[in-house]
């Protein structure tokens, strides 16, 4: 990813852009339509305290896994959130865009669930769609048992806030050939549906736990059937698509369409094609762990064209 300066602005308009680079956190305002960047401090965040409404992504909290860079996830995703607890302006609501636990072992999701209890913003409403790691060996029924919305049989779901419309989709159950993500033909269906009544207007804002564009396929880094939802997203003015899965922060532009990947708050992957398979990143110098981990705050300002999306690293 390119390092942009600073003060400078950046070409594309959308509800939520984001720069990130690494060990550091970033700010986004839109001014006039146009997007500036600049490096995280006090006043910057004082600068979004006008928001009307804001959220926090956490994704791939692992609980249950124990191995190297990171024998104990529960310990930072505790410190993930009472980052969340301390950010200046309270969330209003959290995005967990999966694999929760590492095993999908009852005790595990308890974990979890008294983890997010813990916290002030854990408390409140929390969005949650699987990850892999969620649904081994029942196919998600404890997952969907203790955090699925239930607006459908399926798990994927809809919900309104201040005008923006959020759709949370479900793309690993069935994964095809290399593990890529799948949506199915129900699911696409249904979104369709759920699209049509939107004006072209809407901010629509799509989180999932695969990606939802083909980042790196030979690793399952994809969804198999994702062009197809994103033909019913083109004529929407702006749309923002969220996921967790590869443990690190990549975006890409396609269009009115922009798609971020989240870090974990358990461990690290390798960069795409950087090594011979994904998995945790063991090459983790002592004391660094925490620079690889972080959330991802979102602030909208609604009716001033302005937007802060802060990428927070844990280190």
């Amino acid at each position: 990813m390119t390092q942009q300066r600073d003060d400078e602005p950046l070409d594309r308009r959308g509800f939520l852009k984001c720069m990130a680079w690494a060990g550091a956190g970033t700010l986004l305002m839109m001014k006039g339509g146009v997007l500036h960047a600049r490096t995280l401090g006090a006043d910057a965040g004082a600068e979004a305290k006008d928001a009307s409404f804001s959220f926090v992504q956490v994704s791939d909290s692992h609980i249950g896994f124990h191995l190297a860079p990171n024998p104990d996830p529960a310990s930072t995703l505790r410190a993930a959130l009472a980052q969340v607890d301390a950010l200046p302006v309270r969330p209003d609501f959290l995005l967990h865009t999966g694999d929760l636990t590492h095993l999908s072992r009852p005790d595990q999701f308890d974990t979890l669930a008294g983890l997010m209890q813990e916290s002030r913003a854990g408390k409140g409403k929390v969005f949650y769609v699987p990850g892999e790691h969620d649904v081994i060996g029942d196919n998600g029924a404890e997952f969907f048992h203790r955090f699925g919305e239930r607006q459908q049989a399926g798990g994927w779901y809809s919900f309104d806030h201040h005008g923006v419309h959020f759709v949370g989709l479900v793309n690993v159950l069935g994964l095809k050939a290399g593990g890529l993500g799948f949506l199915g033909a129900e699911q696409l269906a249904w979104l369709k549906k759920d699209l049509a009544p939107l004006s072209a207007e809407t901010p629509v804002l799509v989180f999932a736990h695969m990606p939802m564009w083909s980042l790196y396929p030979a690793w399952g880094w994809g969804t198999d059937d994702s062009m197809e939802a994103m033909g019913y997203l083109r004529r929407f003015g702006s749309v923002s698509v969220l996921n967790g899965h590869i443990h690190q922060i990549q975006q890409k532009v396609e269009g009115n369409i922009t798609f971020y990947t989240a870090r974990s708050t358990a461990y690290p992957q390798p960069a795409p094609g950087a090594g011979p398979a994904p998995g945790p990143l063991k090459t983790v110098a002592p004391g660094a762990l925490h620079s690889y981990l972080g959330i991802r705050s979102v602030r909208h300002v609604q009716g001033k064209d302005a937007l802060a999306v802060t990428e927070e690293v844990m280190a």
